[in-house]
């Protein structure tokens, strides 16, 4: 997982530093606050990880991405020309990743659980966008790629760190391409040194990082009365949640199974979907039939109560249809996937958004799944702070940040939360002004009972 991330110079952010991430990270404030880019950082180097174009240094997207920002214009903080900005991430392994020395396979020449990648990048004079440095790092050791000189398309690599050194391959020329997007070695990496071959493997480190990140926005689908399913498997519930029964109709052909908890009878995605939507007092029952035997268009039908007739999902409230890819990803997505979420909590009852903080708390426990979640909801927060005193999870397992414009651009303030939930740096008017509400009420009632007639 994801425990540290600090940028410059992106969007509203002038700069974030060494923000913790943690198996549950809330970020909260008013709209425009810079909450959302948070996130959209995230998804920019996940859809540039996967894009087929190698030469694309950060891929901004189209309507069809992840996420589509534009150009780098548009993203650079202060829309500056020419413009720069900077990135890192530090992440936990899933296993210990060891690698070996060239010249001697039975020596170690490292062995971790941790890793960070940085880089900078920006215009190069040429209104071109170019990657200035790119660096990986562990406990005791630093592997940079950088720029040789201000302009220019040859770079060097470096190591800092213990007393390992790279060895030229001899013959070889000494300057090196352009990385490959803003993370990778170029090829010529392995051929111009006779011991840079495990630098494939951090680069697949942080590719697989990226690969496990899964994302839900805020606008999901209308609810349909048919849903056709042609066998396929989705890797996700898609951007708006467009692929939910698809990939629960898959995951009931897969025979796939859930632990709901230590010796708990372990449920499929389908039953824990249903549980959840019960649990949250949404419905009664949840299922997916099709509309005759053997055929390919299914329904999603509903019972509200035990004793009411069972109906489609496209006539019950529509707050159904909206948490409903919410519960599944968070289940279908493998074991120690990271899950952004932005604004789950859109369309629900304020009890809903309560116990959506349950549903989150008991992925992460149960599956191992970080959740990144961006939410205007006090609701949410409450139960997080509750959940904390009643030490089911712990102000160590959450990392909770309220965002505020300002004058310079966005303002991230961590949280404090005490054992006992409290948050004892409570932002003014976090979630508006309670108190200056109820005192402009009894103002105003009380000025029109003076004016009543006596």
């Amino acid at each position: 997982m994801i425990t540290e991330l600090s940028f410059t110079n992106f969007k509203s952010w002038e700069s974030v530093d060494a923000m913790r991430l943690a198996p549950i990270t809330g970020l909260f404030g008013a709209n425009s606050s810079g909450k959302t880019s948070i996130l959209q950082l995230l998804l920019m180097l996940k859809q540039t990880i996967e894009s087929t174009d190698r030469a694309q240094v950060l891929e901004f997207g189209d309507e069809k991405s992840l996420t589509n920002l534009g150009s780098f214009r548009d993203v650079v903080h202060g829309h500056v020309r020419p413009g720069s900005m900077k990135f890192a991430v530090k992440w936990n392994l899933a296993e210990q990743l060891q690698v070996t020395r060239p010249e001697d396979n039975a020596q170690p020449l490292f062995s971790t659980e941790q890793l960070a990648f940085e880089c900078e990048l920006g215009e190069n004079g040429s209104e071109r966008l170019a990657v200035s440095y790119l660096e990986y790092g562990l406990p005791n050791f630093k592997f940079r790629l950088g720029r040789k000189g201000q302009s220019g398309g040859k770079y060097e690599l470096t190591s800092d760190g213990g007393e390992f050194r790279f060895v030229p391959t001899q013959g070889r020329p000494s300057d090196i391409p352009a990385p490959v997007k803003f993370y990778g070695f170029p090829d010529q990496v392995y051929a111009y040194y006779q011991n840079a071959g495990f630098l494939s493997q951090l680069q697949l480190a942080f590719e697989s990082l990226f690969g496990q990140v899964y994302y839900l926005g805020p606008l999901r689908e209308f609810p349909q009365r048919y849903y056709a399913w042609k066998g396929s498997e989705p890797a996700d519930m898609g951007r708006r949640g467009e692929r939910v029964v698809d990939a629960m109709l898959a995951a009931r052909a897969r025979g796939a199974d859930i632990s709901p908890g230590f010796r708990k009878k372990r449920l499929t995605l389908e039953q824990r979907v249903a549980r959840w939507l019960q649990d949250l007092g949404l419905i009664h029952s949840f299922s997916m039939e099709p509309v005759a035997q053997d055929s390919s268009i299914y329904q999603v039908v509903v019972q509200k109560t035990p004793s009411s007739a069972k109906v489609l999902i496209t006539d019950v409230g529509f707050g159904v249809s909206q948490i409903l890819p919410v519960l599944a990803l968070c289940y279908y997505a493998p074991e120690g996937s990271i899950i952004l979420l932005e604004q789950p909590e859109i369309h629900l009852h304020p009890s809903v958004q309560s116990g959506l903080a349950d549903v989150l708390i008991d992925a992460m426990k149960n599956r191992k799944v970080p959740i990144v979640v961006e939410s205007h909801s006090e609701h949410l927060l409450r139960r997080l702070q509750r959940r904390i005193a009643e030490k089911i999870v712990s102000a160590e397992e959450t990392a909770l940040y309220f965002c505020e414009a300002v004058a310079e651009g966005s303002q991230l303030t961590p949280l404090d939360v005490d054992p006992y939930g409290n948050i004892t740096n409570w932002p003014k008017d976090f979630f508006g002004d309670e108190f200056g509400e109820m005192a402009a009420m009894t103002t105003a009632a009380m000025e029109r009972k003076k004016a009543l007639p006596r």
